[in-house]
């Protein structure tokens, strides 16, 4: 990366190939796959660390797949980290019913991997940092975009040294769904009504539980996701409730806490405090188009994504990997800048634009079909059917398996970037 003055400080222009702005997965599976291909590549990330509370942290098998083709499956499985193997639903008569099973599925790893984000992200990071062509700036948070004619040619930011400007052939938004760059733009967007909220909190455990926990009751819904020495808790209710549940207040929350999950009955006491519970606002939406002349956006920047089925984290990452292999060539040679430059970026459209609408479908019919007729008493869990038909033939839980750890098209890693472990 070059700069008009040194390093990133106040009033400097830096140059790079390709800008990424966010370091989330998206955006360090893309910086690391370019560096990969020998491209400059810088991704600006706007925290000082990655340590924030109640990210995506479910890792799918698609994406412990790609790990293991770029050589990082080793240090991955060395994280901490819990495994789902299977989703159990409770029938109304309290009969428990295994709804989908990884085991079934003839996969490398056939297991979701609760892994702390963190965790995953610095992991990306340092191995990225091998990569002479990469650089990771933290604490630089962009402010808008620059541009050139009708073009974006970079972006603008502020560091602790001050405010500074990163000139790109490419700039790709994956700084999720408040994306600046999206909003800097104006892509066109469409938006889905979404009728629920999410609520997070977590409760200690004294064994590991072998099995995501939705359980349903009317007018309730509570996730239990097993971890280390906690299961993460989603809460789900109405849109809009958030007053309405915090005036509640902690002993209402425990209770609901307890009816549904009895397992950890003993254990929601220590739920201290409604501060302990973070509030997420669900939103579900798509970009029309995900670029424009000198920009593309993937990820949550470019599709919000409901956090049924916890699959956000891994779309994002396929996006990544689709955008690597076909923007590669282009942006070493120098095309992106060229006029008609956008054609790459559409080709990365057209490719990630079935999954995302796949995806997004089933998550709004099970917004509609499972969770609204609960949240308003009309139901008490899965229509009965899906599960009997579960329990009779245990060979269809490879189904909704299928769909939630691999997706409608998963993405394989460039032979370029992959690596054998030892390095």
């Amino acid at each position: 990366m070059a700069g008009s003055g040194g390093d990133a400080g106040r009033g400097v222009t830096l140059r790079t190939t390709c800008a990424v702005v966010g370091g989330g997965p998206a955006g360090l599976v893309l910086g690391l796959l370019l560096a990969r291909a020998g491209i400059d590549v810088v991704v600006l990330e706007k925290h000082a660390d990655f340590l924030r509370d109640f990210r995506g942290d479910t890792v799918h098998p698609s994406t412990m797949a790609l790990l293991d083709d770029l050589g990082l499956f080793e240090r991955f499985d060395a994280l901490p980290q819990s495994r789902l193997r299977r989703a159990v639903f409770s029938t109304p008569e309290g009969r428990e019913v295994t709804f989908a099973s990884f085991e079934r599925l003839p996969l490398r790893h056939p297991y979701i991997a609760m892994v702390p984000q963190w965790d995953l992200l610095t992991l990306l990071a340092e191995e990225a940092s091998r990569e002479p062509t990469f650089r990771l700036c933290m604490e630089h948070e962009v402010t808008g975009v620059v541009w050139e004619g009708d073009r974006v040619a970079g972006v603008d930011f502020r560091s602790p040294s001050g405010s500074g400007r990163l000139r790109a052939d490419l700039v790709v938004a994956c700084d999720g769904r408040w994306s600046v760059v999206r909003r800097a733009v104006g892509l066109p967007v469409k938006e889905f009504p979404v009728g629920i909220d999410v609520w997070w909190y977590r409760i200690p455990t004294q064994r590991r539980l072998e099995s995501l926990l939705p359980r349903m009751s009317r007018g309730k819904i509570i996730i239990a996701i097993p971890r280390e020495g906690y299961a993460q808790v989603a809460y789900v209710g109405r849109k809009g409730a958030d007053a309405q549940l915090r005036a509640r207040g902690i002993a209402a929350l425990r209770a609901d806490t307890a009816e549904l999950l009895p397992e950890l009955a003993d254990r929601a006491a220590r739920l201290e405090s409604m501060d302990d519970v973070k509030h997420l606002n669900v939103r579900v939406d798509r970009l029309r188009r995900w670029y424009a002349p000198g920009v593309l956006c993937i990820g949550d920047a470019a599709h919000a994504m409901s956090p049924i089925g916890g699959v956000g984290i891994n779309l994002a990452v396929q996006d990544a990997v689709a955008a690597a292999r076909i923007l590669a060539r282009p942006l070493r040679e120098g095309r992106l800048a060229s006029p008609g430059g956008e054609r790459w970026l559409a080709r990365v459209q057209r490719r990630r634009m079935l999954p995302t609408v796949v995806i997004q479908a089933l998550q709004r019919v099970m917004h509609q079909r499972v969770i609204m007729p609960v949240l308003e008493g009309r139901a008490r869990g899965l229509p009965g059917g899906v599960l009997g038909l579960m329990g009779r033939m245990p060979v269809m839980t490879a189904v909704p398996a299928a769909v939630l750890g691999v997706g409608p098209r998963p993405e394989k890693a460039p032979v370029w970037a992959r690596r054998t472990p030892a390095r």
